[in-house]
This record gives C-alpha cells, sequence and structure tokens, in this order.
C-alpha cells in the first residue's frame, strides 16, 4: 500500500523483505535520501514477484525509479533490470559468515573472510584484484576432493568455502554499482530498511499476540510515520 498520493519525482529506492516467523514478512519499498517509506505489502515468501509488483506501484504514482538497493536475493535484481542496483554490501558479508563462520577454522577460509570485511573500504578494482590473487593462491585447495557415496562418487572437500568464493564472485557486478553512479547518491547498504526493521520489531513485541490483521494494521501506521535513517 501507499503511504498517501505521491509527488512524482525521480528516486532511488531500497526494497527489503522483513519476517516475523516463516510465513509472514512485509516487503517495503523506501526512499533513503528522503528517510520516507514509499509502498509496502505483506507477503507469505519473498519472491521477485513481489518486488515487480512495487516497483509498479511505484511507476503508476509517476515515482521515476532511478536505481535500486537490494539485499541480493536471487532474480530481484532483474527486475529493475536497465537501472543501477547495488547489491547490499552488509548482507554480502553476512553470506560470506553463514558459510565461513565468525572463525574459519582453515586459513583460506580465513584469508577470504578478511577479505570479505574490505567492501566497504575498497573499489571493485581492488576488491577484484585481491579475489582473483586470493583465488591463485588457493586453487589447489579449492579443488581438492573427499570420496562420497554419490554419483560421481566424490564431493568438494571445502564446499562451503567454494560456495563463498562462488557467491563474491557472482554478485561482484552489482557489489559496487553505488560508485559508479556518484550522483544518485546510491547507499552500498540496506541499513535505512534494517534499522527500521528492528526498531518496528521491537515495538510489536510491546504488543505480543495481536491478530495477523491488527499487526498489520499496526505495522502500517509505523511505516507511515517512520522517517528516520
Amino acid at each position: 500500500m501507499m503511504p498517501h498520493v505521491l509527488t512524482p519525482q525521480a528516486l532511488v529506492v531500497a526494497a527489503d523483505v522483513t519476517f516475523w516467523g516463516r510465513s509472514y514478512g512485509v516487503c517495503v519499498f523506501r526512499a533513503p535520501l528522503l528517510k520516507q517509506n514509499l509502498w509496502w505489502k505483506e507477503v507469505g515468501t519473498e519472491t521477485p514477484l513481489i518486488y515487480g509488483e512495487g516497483l509498479h506501484a511505484l511507476t503508476k504514482q509517476g515515482i521515476n525509479v532511478q536505481g535500486a538497493v537490494i539485499d541480493g536475493r536471487r532474480g530481484v535484481a532483474g527486475i529493475f533490470r536497465g537501472l543501477p542496483v547495488q547489491h547490499c554490501q552488509f548482507h554480502q558479508v553476512k553470506t560470506i559468515t553463514k558459510y565461513l563462520t565468525r572463525k574459519p577454522k582453515t586459513e583460506a577460509a580465513r584469508e577470504l573472510r578478511i577479505l570479505t570485511l574490505t567492501l566497504t573500504k575498497s573499489t571493485e578494482a581492488e576488491f577484484s584484484t585481491r579475489l582473483t590473487l586470493w583465488y591463485a593462491r588457493w586453487q589447489t585447495v579449492l579443488e581438492e576432493r573427499t570420496e562420497a557415496k554419490t554419483k560421481r562418487g566424490w564431493t568438494y572437500t571445502h564446499r562451503r568455502i567454494r560456495a563463498a568464493y562462488r557467491s563474491l564472485c557472482t554478485n561482484l557486478p552489482w557489489l559496487f554499482t553505488y560508485q559508479k553512479y556518484p550522483e544518485l547518491n546510491m547507499p552500498n547498504t540496506t541499513n535505512t530498511l534494517d534499522g527500521m526493521f528492528s526498531q518496528i520489531k521491537n515495538r510489536l513485541a510491546v504488543h505480543r499476540g495481536l491478530r495477523q490483521d491488527r499487526r498489520y494494521k499496526l505495522i502500517c501506521e509505523i511505516l507511515k510515520k517512520r522517517k528516520s535513517a
């Protein structure tokens, strides 16, 4: 839904979904520079379609979306095809941490995590070069195999490190978009939404036991008024 009739203008948007449990969430489109929530809707699952619906709704209201900051979920970038899309660097770090943990046990994993933590302080060229050098150093390790009862008869020994490396390679084209379009003042994270989601959940925690319709009504009221960074 829209908080009110929007003023037609060109904006960069941040878009993400937050969940309460596994099957109830809210997708929100927010204008970081305006510190204003533009559109939101209840969802049961997070799919590219819901982002397409939000983009269509904003376009109908005369909002010229100039770029989008997203969490990197598969398929969502395609919804904004033709526009500058920034993959949230914070979410990328979380993904790598999921694969490698905060305290990796192998030297290769430790080096890759340390490299990932330099995202916010790097240019695309710098990060890409370091990632290439990391791969050259550890390629033999990544190719190590372990016998297993699979069709191939083996699996890669360091599957989680391979998955982390693959994630960085796949998302690299969208991790530094904000640097390519300085005139858009595009943020490099969805923090404008993440912080707001946390505060909404804290407020809702005071009202435990609300029916879903009443909970959504309260969420809508908070989103209408929410203008903090």
